[in-house]
């Protein structure tokens, strides 16, 4: 007989558990919408997990998930933690320095990217291997294996087939063959920034700012209806004003459809409660896997998972491009956990003018005095 319980105390909810869903917004929607305005302010985006905006969101966020990885440690050091919290990558690893691998980071981008390139090839998504590999909403998809053939470059060889799907419509098939790989939706802020910023700009109001607004009205009057239209309407605007700028139109049917991370995170419960041996991409510490990072780099990759956990399996090296964004990225993530750590203003500015979207040192001065102006929670960082 199972029982649910309701409560508001951590340590209640922790004794006793064996998996552990960290899903939190510090700050809320309102924060999010803050991160997003005080970035375009200064002409850089403000995406919640990407950018100036995503660092924001760490730096107020780390700490939290620390906290919360001390207390599983000292209450539930047999759980596991299966961490939904953005920016998943740097969360995970900022929870790994506590846990170990006993933390997962999940994500559907991948899934959903992989389901996407499956249905134009033909192919069902639980026969294929998925040559996945990179950071949280920083990946590649290079090769798709069917019985040991990989069916991919059937489709960068298709310019129809390629040019109809959210992937395709985002980047255009001269550019997935230019980079023989297609990329995770995210590097869309990457590869078309200018774009991307303009784009944002022109929409009048940020994301965070809409989705403030979305949900205030269904809290306001909630029904299973109202959830259903609320849903729907929030995956159809889904990266909307990247649409906008790649002319890419409206979200298909096909992309609207649910089963991201709730069927990963069950996946992932029941090959490690159950010993149901499975394949997943998931975010983990690198260990060898990739020879450009550290051991405890958390990166996203195709692993191999039982009841002793995730395993990332071998991948080929990344392609130079790559290994830049990667390690560009890395190091960023690396000075927002520094700067969480020891409350450094200097390793925060560094993680601000690191970043590739940012690149200005008077400009990430800015963006951190502002944001500590806008969030309590970076209160840490303020000038003494």
């Amino acid at each position: 007989r199972s029982v649910v319980a309701v409560t508001t105390d951590l340590d209640e909810a922790l004794r006793g558990a064996d998996f552990v869903f960290s899903a939190i917004r510090v700050g809320g929607l309102a924060g999010r919408a803050a991160d997003e305005r005080v970035a375009l302010a200064e002409g850089v985006l403000g995406q919640e997990t990407v950018g100036a905006g995503g660092i924001a969101y760490g730096l107020r966020t780390v700490p939290v998930a620390t906290a919360i990885a001390r207390r599983v440690a000292e209450l539930a050091p047999d759980a596991w933690v299966i961490n939904f919290t953005n920016p998943a990558g740097l969360v995970t690893e900022a929870m790994s320095r506590v846990l170990g691998d006993r933390v997962i980071g999940i994500c559907d981008s991948p899934v959903g990217l992989g389901r996407r390139v499956t249905r134009l090839l033909g192919v069902d998504p639980d026969e294929a291997w998925f040559d996945y590999v990179g950071l949280n909403h920083l990946g590649w998809l290079r090769g798709v294996r069917v019985a040991g053939r990989d069916v991919l470059p059937r489709l960068l060889a298709d310019p129809r087939a390629l040019g109809s799907f959210e992937e395709g419509k985002l980047f255009g098939p001269e550019w997935l063959r230019s980079l023989g790989a297609v990329p995770n939706e995210y590097l869309h802020y990457y590869y078309f920034n200018r774009e991307a910023v303009r784009g944002y700009r022109e929409a009048g109001r940020t994301r965070g700012a809409y989705l403030q607004e979305q949900q205030t009205g269904f809290y306001g009057a909630p029904s299973l209806d109202t959830w259903h239209r609320t849903l729907a309407d929030r995956e159809a605007t889904y990266m909307a004003a990247n649409r906008e700028a790649a002319g890419a139109g409206e979200r298909t049917e096909e992309d609207l459809e649910p089963g991201g991370y709730e069927n990963v995170a069950l996946a992932l419960m029941r090959a490690i409660a159950r010993d149901e041996r499975t394949t997943l991409i998931l975010n983990v510490r690198n260990g060898t896997t990739l020879s450009v990072l550290d051991a405890d780099a958390v990166i996203e990759v195709p692993c191999f998972v039982d009841a002793n956990g995730a395993h990332p399996v071998s991948v080929a090296p990344l392609p130079y491009h790559a290994v830049g964004l990667v390690t560009a990225v890395k190091a960023v993530e690396r000075e927002v956990m520094a700067a969480a750590r020891g409350g450094s203003r200097s390793a925060a500015v560094k993680a601000f003018a690191l970043h590739p979207l940012v690149d200005s040192v008077p400009v990430a001065r800015r963006l951190l005095d502002a944001y500590v102006e806008e969030h309590p929670g970076l209160a840490y960082l303020a000038p003494h």
